[in-house]
């Protein structure tokens, strides 16, 4: 039906044909995809709509709002200044950022914060979606709070405030706003076309993403000092916020990350590829060892499912994501299913963007296909 563009290797035909069908059937409004192996793109295929109406179709520069995938992001640039020595993920915030002792706070270390373990997961309420505007101001903010947790024991998503937390690091040490890091350190050398934020003359490729089913949970039932109803009531707004003009602007190295499947892959491509992508140095091998060193393994304070968390990265965990195989894999994705897997072993990297948000907290029936589809092939 011609809803497809891209090429794609014969020996994954099975993921192209799930891909069109879920385009054809409509469980698809655009989306792209791409596989990474070693530096070989088998994979690049992109289609379907930009807009519910479809009346516009997803082009090869087609960006969208990548929600919690820009995580991964904003943690790589906490990996390099520490694969730079500027950085140690061991060492207490506080020593970095001072004011981040407030509050029994001295001992969180970089660690917690990359790793969803700091006990400081949102903003004390009472709050807006509009005040994370102000990276700065929000950010000392979440320095004078006490941790809604002991920190280190457990994890509980930072689900928008984690580009916060890692920005204001990487502020201190390195002088630059995290945005500006991405996009001069990463992002650029790279050649990658994707932004923390969106920039105004990105504005008529940006694809609207459309919203969810409500989460599976009813948050006015629960105790409303626990983690889980502190920091997903600042996601009350609903996913159409990430539609505005206020958003768009914003620095949110947690959830604003605007790209495509090919941007993200050719960024995340360099922890697959032990630090190096066509000759620009991200980080180090050694450095990319500290991904693998869990942190926290069980149910999420916030999210309230099992997962398994190293430093910057999600790791396989059977009970949540039996879809990916438990082994040197690291991943994230972001809320209605976008996806990025890095398979060290394989140096593989599979990469999936798109608008129509899928129900269910970490995934979608989308992405575990796709996935399932992939490693089948291989």
């Amino acid at each position: 039906m011609g809803l497809l563009n891209g090429k794609c290797d014969g020996r994954f035909a099975a993921l192209r044909d799930a891909l069109e069908r879920n385009l054809e059937s409509g469980a698809e409004l655009g989306a792209s995809l791409v596989l990474d192996l070693d530096g070989e793109i088998a994979v690049d295929l992109w289609g379907g709509h930009r807009d519910e109406a479809r009346t516009v179709p997803w082009t090869e520069d087609t960006l969208v709002n990548v929600w919690s995938t820009t995580k991964t992001v904003s943690a790589l640039a906490a990996l390099m200044l520490v694969d730079r020595g500027q950085l140690d993920a061991y060492a207490p915030v506080a020593k970095y950022w001072p004011e981040f002792a407030a509050a029994g706070k001295e001992r969180v270390a970089v660690r917690h914060l990359l790793s969803h373990t700091s006990g400081v997961s949102a903003l004390e309420p009472p709050t807006t979606v509009e005040d994370l505007y102000d990276p700065v101001a929000a950010a000392a903010r979440m320095a004078a709070q006490p941790p809604w947790w002991e920190p280190g024991t457990a994890s509980g998503y930072h689900a928008l405030n984690y580009g916060h937390l890692i920005g204001e690091l990487v502020r201190r040490v390195d002088g630059r706003s995290l945005r500006a890091f991405v996009a001069e350190e990463i992002t650029g050398p790279l050649g990658a076309d994707l932004s923390i934020g969106a920039a105004e003359a990105d504005r008529g490729r940006i694809a609207d993403v459309v919203p969810p089913p409500p989460l599976p949970m009813d948050l006015a039932a629960l105790d409303p000092d626990t983690p889980m109803v502190k920091t997903l009531g600042a996601l009350a707004a609903g996913a159409g916020v990430a539609n505005t003009a206020g958003w768009r602007r914003a620095e949110i190295g947690a959830a604003n990350g605007h790209a495509n499947a090919r941007s993200v892959a050719r960024t995340l491509s360099a922890v697959a590829r032990g630090g190096t992508v066509d000759g620009v140095r991200l980080v180090g091998p050694e450095t990319l060892e500290l991904i693998f060193d869990e942190q926290a393994h069980g149910v999420d304070l916030v999210l309230g499912v099992p997962l398994r968390w190293g430093i910057g990265f999600g790791l396989p965990q059977a009970e949540t994501v039996p879809w990916i195989p438990d082994q040197k894999i690291c991943f994230w994705g972001g809320w209605g299913g976008s996806m990025i897997i890095m398979d060290l072993g394989r140096r593989m990297t599979i990469s999936y963007m798109m608008n129509k948000m899928g129900a269910g907290i970490i995934g979608s029936d989308r992405s575990a296909e796709y996935t399932q589809a992939i490693y089948a092939a291989l």
